[in-house]
């Protein structure tokens, strides 16, 4: 009951989101407002570690462009000079931060309320179910499988692959008899993945081993003899890991082999730099290959595997519109689909037929559709409205059927069910609600909590409400806001958004965010321009050369919680993963005076050179190509290195990525904490986090996310003036 690969999940295999689970923090000063102590700004400057500038200048298009930093590109593994700043900035910061009076609390509270039941992807193999656990502070996730009679057995416990609990257990797939799991292993943060085999009867591995894959998804031959993926040519000696990738291709491996006796399934060698993937249909007849060059649109073929060719039929080539399948009806497919400006719509194929007719199944909404999934003889349809969820039923015809109801104002994070069966689940969560897992009868509508996860904070304290306000250009804007109930008065806030590929931010369960709520703070998520809350309009309205809406939304967010006095004049702080480490970082220099802390992570720092690394040449979809003059222009007027803007005051940074990211390198961060510490910015510090062995965000192991939340939440404190209660 493995839902078909979409092209969403395609894409959200390369842009990571923030890292949402739960916490809540261990006491807390008396009364409903916020206790706001003065930041206190140091009076003298800070003296930085020095680093050193260079003159390297490079022109484009007749602008003479400085990067004094260029060298922080090198590869700490291999430069001894990088890995000596890294190093000594290490020292630095460590300093500061263990001196920060909250941190502690912090890390206590978020040692506590980790110790919950998160249940991950689930698959049901005849009268079995696969799925993956993770409980307390184990670092990683396992994997279980519950028999029949309700027994939960664990097969795979990555704690046993490394003591500092960096590899990480990744994409896995049972195979439809349950005989074989096909799982990824990550090591050190890394987006490389080595594929394994695990014989679930015997409880052991098999011989096979596939390495190079990454940005891959493991789908099984219905027959059990073996499995696509995805995978790069194995890179040659001496090039870094920092390098483009190029050649992307779907391999078929065969169980007890070799990998080199792999097959080539499906390559696009005149587009060397294009992500490929296939995943199969719940009958295991159909492959459906994603062909992309830029995360957000795809070519869709498909391949027929009862037919001895298997030649993939293009269904969607060359065009701007989205499209994803959803799975099958015997010869006929259902998908996604988004042309131009629409908030998507399912639609159908024959494939039996020569042509390929798409038929309107369900039309356009008045709101968006984010996925559909077929579970018995219902399509269960997900919808935005007004960035809150709404679940839809629809016949196999398209004709509506009613509703699925959902237990408040939250997010349906998975929805797991397969063609001809009537029992589904989905995954909900809310901020005052982890992520519980729900069984669902299609025949009935009847649905119950399969797996509800004890947690000992009260959630119950915590409000949620949604507002709107006006962005510079008059768009109407959503944000949810938490804080503790009776909240009276101003008090710190923690604004966030993303922005960016489509991805949306509706309210769910944080264990970074949730501490600082209960400690007295405000949260705010915005759904700026660049996201997907409104479907593929409201990406549009913040990509490419209209990026700066998503800022101009992020920056008005901040105006408001000030105007509507929900945060203090100087005790907004501002946060950010990966596009959102971008947005911190271009709205913080373009206006500085509105935030008392910036807190990027992982972000794309340098807009001129994104290309250059690994799989950075996938976003030029998203941003623009430097070499082409208009975006040029576009990317460098925000571009967060390049517009650090001296003899302005500057709020708190704290800078955090991490050593192994291979997805958004390190060196943007780098290079932009560079800047920041070379210029005259006032008396707050700017200070850079780097974690060891850590990469993007995925896999990161639970002893390093406390760790890092703990600081990035004490600091913000620190300068919000946030009172952190023992």
């Amino acid at each position: 009951m493995v839902p078909l690969i979409s092209r969403r999940r395609f894409a959200k295999t390369i842009c990571a989101f923030a890292v949402w689970a739960g916490s809540h923090r261990t006491g807390f000063a008396d009364g409903n407002a916020g206790k706001v102590s003065s930041p206190n700004p140091a009076t003298k400057p800070i003296v930085y570690p020095e680093t050193r500038r260079d003159t390297v200048v490079e022109k484009y298009f007749g602008v003479s462009v400085p990067d004094p930093y260029r060298w922080l590109e090198g590869d700490p593994r291999t430069d001894a000079e990088v890995a000596s700043w890294i190093d000594v900035q290490r020292r630095f910061t460590t300093e500061y931060l263990s001196s920060l009076p909250g941190r502690d609390v912090f890390r206590r509270s978020l040692i506590a309320t980790f110790d919950y039941e998160r249940i991950g992807i689930l698959q049901r193999s005849g009268d079995r179910y696969f799925f993956t656990r993770k409980v307390g502070g184990q670092n990683q996730p396992v994997l279980v499988i519950r028999e029949a009679a309700g027994r939960d057995r664990v097969l795979i416990d990555p704690a046993t692959w490394s003591k500092d609990g960096t590899v990480a257990f990744q994409e896995w797939r049972a195979s439809r008899d349950g005989t074989y799991v096909a799982y990824a292993v990550q090591d050190g943060g890394s987006d490389w993945r080595t594929i394994r085999v695990l014989d679930v009867a015997a409880g052991k591995e098999t011989s096979d081993v596939v390495q190079w894959a990454r940005i891959t998804q493991i789908a099984w031959a219905n027959d059990g003899s073996g499995f696509y993926y995805s995978r790069y040519p194995e890179p040659k000696p001496g090039v870094a890991d920092a390098a483009g990738l190029v050649n992307h291709a779907v391999y078929f491996h065969r169980i007890g082999t070799p990998q080199t006796d792999d097959t080539l399934f499906f390559a696009t060698p005149s587009r060397p730099r294009r992500l490929n993937s296939a995943g199969l249909t719940a009958d295991g007849r159909y492959a459906i290959i994603y062909s992309s060059d830029d995360l957000v649109h795809a070519d869709v073929l498909v391949v027929d595997l009862e037919r001895p060719d298997q030649v993939p039929r293009v269904l969607v080539q060359n065009v701007a519109d989205r499209w994803s399948a959803i799975g099958n009806v015997g010869t006929k497919l259902l998908l996604t689909a988004t042309k131009g400006p629409e908030r998507s719509k399912i639609v159908s194929v024959d494939l039996a037929a020569p042509n390929s007719e798409f038929i309107d199944l369900v039309p356009e909404q008045n709101s968006h559709l984010t996925g559909a999934y077929i579970a018995g003889d219902r399509i269960l349809a997900s919808y935005f409205v007004d960035a809150k969820f709404e679940m839809r039923r629809y016949r196999l015809d398209g004709s509506p059927d009613g509703i699925v109801d959902l237990p408040g104002i939250g997010s349906v994070h998975a929805v797991f069910g397969e063609p001809g069966n009537r029992e589904a689940f989905f995954i909900y969560a809310s901020f005052s609600q982890p992520q519980t897992v729900y069984r669902y009868d299609v025949e009935t509508g009847q649905q119950s909590v399969w797996i509800e996860p004890e947690i000992s904070a009260d959630l119950s304290s915590i409000a949620v409400e949604q507002r709107f306000f006006r962005s510079k250009d008059g768009t109407r804007v959503p944000m949810f806001i938490a804080r503790r109930k009776g909240t009276l008065g101003p008090i710190p806030t923690l604004v966030t958004g993303y922005g960016a590929f489509g991805g949306s931010m509706p309210p769910s369960y944080s264990s970074m965010l949730t501490p600082w709520i209960l400690q007295g703070g405000a949260v705010a998520i915005v759904n700026t321009r660049g996201g997907g809350e409104y479907g593929a309009a409201w990406h549009e309205a913040g990509r490419g050369l209209k990026k700066q809406n998503s800022f101009d939304d992020m920056i008005a967010a901040a105006e408001y919680l000030r105007v509507s006095k929900i945060a203090p004049p100087d005790a907004v702080a501002i946060y950010g993963d990966s596009a959102g480490g971008l947005m911190v970082g271009a709205v913080v220099n373009q206006r500085p005076d509105l935030f008392a802390a910036a807190l990027p992570n992982v972000g794309v720092m340098d807009m001129l050179r994104f290309d250059k690394f690994t799989g950075g040449a996938l976003w030029l979809g998203e941003y623009g190509n430097p070499v082409r003059e208009e975006d040029f222009s576009n990317l460098l007027s925000y571009s967060p290195y390049h517009n650090v803007k001296p003899g302005k005051p500057y709020p708190a940074i704290l800078v955090t990525t991490g050593e192994a990211d291979n997805r958004v390198v390190p060196a943007h961060s780098f290079k932009y904490l560079a800047a920041l510490q070379a210029a005259d910015l006032g008396p707050r510090p700017r200070l850079l986090r780097v974690d060891a062995r850590a990469g993007h965000g995925s896999g990161k192991p639970t002893t390093k996310v406390i760790e890092e939340s703990a600081d990035m939440l004490a600091f913000a404190a620190r300068w919000t003036g946030l009172e952190v209660g023992g």
